[in-house]
C-alpha cells in the first residue's frame, strides 16, 4: 500500500511538473507573441474614445464596459475558434480576410473625415440628439459601430499574435496565448479609454477639494486644468481616432500586397527608414511617423475609391435584397391622423 502510495504521489508530482512548465510556456509565449501586436493597443486605444464622446457623463463607463464586453465575444467566441480553424485548414485565408477588415477601415475613416469636412445634416442630428428615444437608440448605434470597429481591430490583433505562435505548437497551446494575449489587450485598451472618459470627473473631485494643506492649491489648479482640458483632449483624440482608422487599414493592405506589389511595401519603408536616419536622435519615432503617414496615404486612396462603390452600388443592392421594415408612427402623426 505504501508503495503504491508512493507511485501516485509520484505521479502527481510529475503532472504538477509538467502542468508548471506548460504554464510557464504559455506565459513565455504570451509575453512574445502580445508585444508583436502591443503596436494595435495605440490604435485600438485611439479609436475607442471617439464612441463615446458626446455623451452624457453617466453612460461614460456603462458604455466603455458594453464595448468591452463586445470586444471579449470578439475576441474569445468568434475570432479565436476562426483563427485555429483558419491556421489548421485555410492558412491562406487569413491575409484576404484580414485585407477585406482593412478595407472596411478605410472606408469607414473615409466616410467619418468627409462627414466632419461637409458636416451631413443627419450627422448634425446624431450628435444632437432631442429626446431621451433618440439618445438611447444613438446609444446603442454607437456601440454597435465601436464593437463592429473592434471586430476589425481584434482580427488584426489575433492574427498577429496566431503569427508569433510557432506552427508545431499543440491546438491548446494556440488557444491559450490567442485568450491570454486578447484578454490582457482588452483590458489594457478598455482601462485606458475608461481612465481618459472620467479623467475630467477626477478633476472636478480635485477642484472640489476642502483640503487647506500646502499642496491643496496646486491639487485644486491641477483638477482645473484637467476640467477644462479633457474635451479638449477627446475632441483631439476623436481626431486620431478616425486617423487610426485609415492608417490601420492602409497598413493591412500594404502589409497585404506585400507578395503582389513588394515595391509599396519596399518604397514606404525605405523612405522610413531614410528619415530615420535623417533624424538618428528620434529614429525609432521617426521611422513610425513616416511609415504610418505612407500607410494613411494608401488607406485615404482606398477609402475614397470604397465611398462611391459602397454608396452608389453596394448599399443600393442590400437595401434591394433587405425586406423593408416599416416605420412605427410618431404619437404626433397618431394625434394628428385623430
Amino acid at each position: 500500500m505504501s508503495v503504491g502510495l508512493i507511485a501516485l504521489l509520484d505521479d502527481v508530482a510529475a503532472i504538477a511538473k509538467v502542468a508548471a512548465a506548460s504554464l510557464d510556456d504559455i506565459a513565455a509565449q504570451t509575453a512574445k507573441a502580445g508585444a508583436k501586436a502591443a503596436g494595435v493597443v495605440i490604435d485600438d486605444a485611439a479609436v475607442t474614445p471617439r464612441y463615446v464622446v458626446g455623451f452624457k457623463p453617466d453612460r461614460e463607463l456603462p458604455i466603455v464596459w458594453r464595448i468591452a464586453l463586445g470586444s471579449i465575444r470578439n475576441k474569445l467566441l468568434i475570432l479565436l475558434p476562426a483563427c485555429l480553424l483558419l491556421s489548421a485548414f485555410a492558412p491562406w485565408l487569413i491575409m484576404p480576410l484580414l485585407m477585406l477588415g482593412g478595407a472596411y477601415l478605410c472606408y469607414e475613416g473615409v466616410e467619418k473625415i468627409m462627414e466632419a469636412l461637409f458636416h451631413h445634416e443627419d450627422h448634425a442630428a446624431e450628435e444632437a440628439p432631442k429626446d431621451q428615444a433618440a439618445a438611447s437608440g444613438l446609444e446603442e448605434a454607437k456601440i454597435a459601430g465601436a464593437i463592429k470597429t473592434d471586430f476589425i481591430l481584434s482580427a488584426e490583433i489575433m492574427a498577429i499574435t496566431l503569427s508569433g505562435i510557432p506552427a508545431d505548437d499543440s491546438v491548446w497551446m494556440k488557444a491559450a496565448v490567442l485568450a491570454a494575449v486578447g484578454l490582457a489587450i482588452t483590458a489594457a485598451v478598455y482601462g485606458v479609454v475608461a481612465l481618459i472618459v472620467k479623467a475630467d470627473d477626477v478633476g472636478v473631485a480635485m477642484a472640489k477639494t476642502p483640503d487647506t494643506s500646502s499642496l491643496a492649491g496646486l491639487r485644486r489648479a491641477f483638477g482645473r486644468g484637467l476640467v477644462v482640458g479633457m474635451p479638449v483632449f477627446l475632441k483631439a483624440l476623436a481626431v486620431v481616432g478616425t486617423a487610426a482608422m485609415v492608417w490601420v487599414g492602409g497598413g493591412i493592405i500594404v502589409h497585404g500586397l506585400e507578395g503582389l506589389v513588394p515595391a509599396l511595401h519596399h518604397g514606404i519603408e525605405g523612405v522610413a527608414e531614410a528619415a530615420a536616419h535623417a533624424l538618428p536622435f528620434a529614429a525609432g519615432a521617426v521611422h513610425w511617423i513616416v511609415a504610418a503617414a505612407g500607410a494613411g496615404i494608401v488607406g485615404l486612396i482606398v477609402g475614397a475609391a470604397l465611398v462611391p462603390l459602397v454608396s452608389y452600388v453596394i448599399a443600393p443592392i442590400a437595401r434591394a435584397v433587405t425586406p423593408a421594415k416599416s416605420k412605427p408612427r410618431s404619437a404626433a402623426a397618431t394625434t394628428k391622423g385623430l
